[in-house]
């Protein structure tokens, strides 16, 4: 009989160790929170917030960014990288609701919140791993300033609450889908003809692109120049063989299209 227990309790052991190496952190909460307050549009190229309904559930809202404050640095070190990374993604787009709710409904666009010296972004909002932070530095210390990650794709899943950003993902990123989500919202974004397209002999993107174009020249995949991306990426961009070829000898046009700030809100 003991031995048996033994054994018995070595297997839920086991199965246990599992489901954590599965996933670091559990993001169920937020997860249930996406589902029922974003809404997807065009098969998920665009989304809308619904803020009214957050505000109506806050309360799970700030508990999900408690436990995420309740991470230390040294237990995240600790995780594996994809782990990290959905992470900090989760908590930068959490963080960026719970700032619109600080002034809704009075808002038009999350540029409301900053002022003439200050942008909402540098505003230390976000209590995580330790510190108090903006949403400025865990973009762009934590996640880009860092050599854990390189991965351009981050830019289309980070959400500034804004109609011109790529869309809100009615999910929550873990360990186990990070890749594929990243791989899918990316697809979706550059599938949007109202944000990126050939417009005759010229290709116009997001202005993402023009922002961050060096985040999609670091050598990703092999990557060094913005136009190999697009190229990777041509069917979703609907590129014709012309355009490939031209991109492939550099000679296509690049142009960037106007960003819209409006927020992104359900009517």
């Amino acid at each position: 009989m003991k031995n048996w227990l033994i054994t018995l309790f070595t297997i839920i052991g086991l199965q246990s160790a599992v489901v954590n190496a599965e996933n670091a952190f559990d993001h169920t909460s937020w997860n249930d929170l996406l589902q029922q307050n974003v809404h997807l549009l065009n098969g998920g190229q665009a989304s809308q917030v619904d803020y009214q309904g957050f505000a109506g559930d806050r309360a799970s809202l700030k508990s999900y960014l408690d436990s995420l404050a309740n991470v230390s640095q040294t237990k995240f070190d600790s995780w594996p990288k994809d782990d990290q990374l959905a992470f900090l993604i989760n908590a930068y787009n959490a963080w960026t609701v719970e700032f619109i709710l600080t002034k809704w409904p009075d808002l038009d666009s999350i540029k409301d919140l900053g002022s003439l010296f200050s942008s909402p972004w540098s505003k230390k909002i976000v209590t995580l791993l330790g510190e108090k932070r903006s949403l400025d530095n865990v973009e762009h210390t934590l996640i880009r300033g860092s050599d854990r990650y390189n991965d351009p794709r981050i830019h289309f899943v980070v959400n500034c609450a804004s109609i011109g950003c790529p869309a809100l993902a009615n999910q929550a990123f873990q360990g186990n889908n990070l890749d594929s989500l990243l791989e899918a919202q990316t697809e979706l974004f550059l599938a949007d003809r109202s944000r990126n397209r050939l417009n005759g002999d010229k290709v116009e993107l997001s202005s993402i692109f023009k922002w961050y174009r060096e985040d999609f020249e670091k050598g990703w995949k092999g990557y060094d120049s913005l136009e190999a991306f697009l190229v990777t990426y041509s069917e979703s961009l609907a590129l014709t063989t012309d355009a490939v070829a031209q991109l492939n000898a550099k000679n296509l046009d690049i142009s960037f299209l106007d960003y819209d700030w409006d927020l992104n809100k359900k009517p």
